[in-house]
């Protein structure tokens, strides 16, 4: 991998990937949507690689997109918004192993959509995320108008979005935006301990429920509940399961594959 803007570093069954702009707030240029994707599609072809875990170098986890970069190949918004972003949040969201978001400092306009789109999430206790595009006449992007009315609600993302306010670590939790809050000092230690952990359960069991949970936000319950019967049906009697099974009647951790 040819990466510049975007950190990789593989710890056994996890993977690292961190944002690396530091000197503008891991704001997005062209390079760093290209490197990202990069670094998530290496992960997701690396079959020892079980969990990833997504953070910012310095103070920022991402400040948004750089206004000021010079690397622009992009006609229009909607051209980079399209070709530039959505294909690594895509693969973060149609990844087949849990992501973790480590939010450790500002996660605002298109960085808090990549903070969002992350199937899980710890956040330092100074970090927030902030939507400050009515502040400049624009609309939350890279899916944030999904995200957060999907966790929140209708009114709640609408107030967020509009009134361009930070939105605190403490209160990111009481909405569900994020799952855990640590000291700045631990977040590193806490995502990738997380990480670790969820390296050791069944790889099928977390790729296929969250195929099946991302796709409920827009199916009916009879089509969750009959995608779940039929993926259940191919599971059960499978290598991971007989090991499960096997495991808890020995009263022993399932050493899954």
């Amino acid at each position: 991998m040819n990466l510049e803007t975007v950190k990789y570093e593989k710890k056994d069954s996890v993977v690292l990937i961190t944002f690396n702009r530091p000197e503008v707030r891991n704001a997005f240029n062209a390079k760093m949507t290209e490197d990202i994707l990069e670094a998530l599609v290496e992960a997701k072809n690396d079959s020892n690689i079980r969990a990833i875990v997504l953070t910012g170098e310095g103070l920022s986890f991402s400040a948004g997109a750089d206004l000021s970069a010079r690397d622009n190949k992009w006609s229009d918004t909607e051209a980079a918004l399209i070709e530039g972003y959505l294909p690594s949040l895509k693969e973060i969201m149609e990844m087949p192993k849990p992501v973790i978001s480590a939010v450790n400092g500002a996660a605002a306009g298109i960085g808090s959509a990549y903070a969002m789109a992350c199937d899980l999430t710890v956040m330092s206790e100074e970090a927030y995320i902030l939507q400050a595009f009515s502040n400049i006449g624009l609309i939350p992007d890279g899916g944030a108008n999904w995200f957060l009315t999907n966790t929140v609600g209708y009114k709640l993302a609408y107030q967020i979005a509009i009134e361009g306010e930070r939105i605190d670590a403490k209160r990111c939790l009481e909405l569900g935006l994020v799952n855990k809050v640590v000291a700045g000092e631990n977040l590193l230690a806490e995502a990738i301990s997380w990480a670790d952990k969820l390296s050791l359960r069944s790889s099928q069991s977390l790729s296929l429920t969250k195929k099946i949970m991302r796709k409920s936000v827009d199916s009916s319950y009879e089509d969750i509940y009959d995608l779940e019967a039929k993926t259940q049906n191919t599971l059960t009697g499978s290598e991971d399961n007989i090991e499960g099974i096997t495991a808890f009647m020995e009263k022993r951790q399932p050493n899954f594959k």
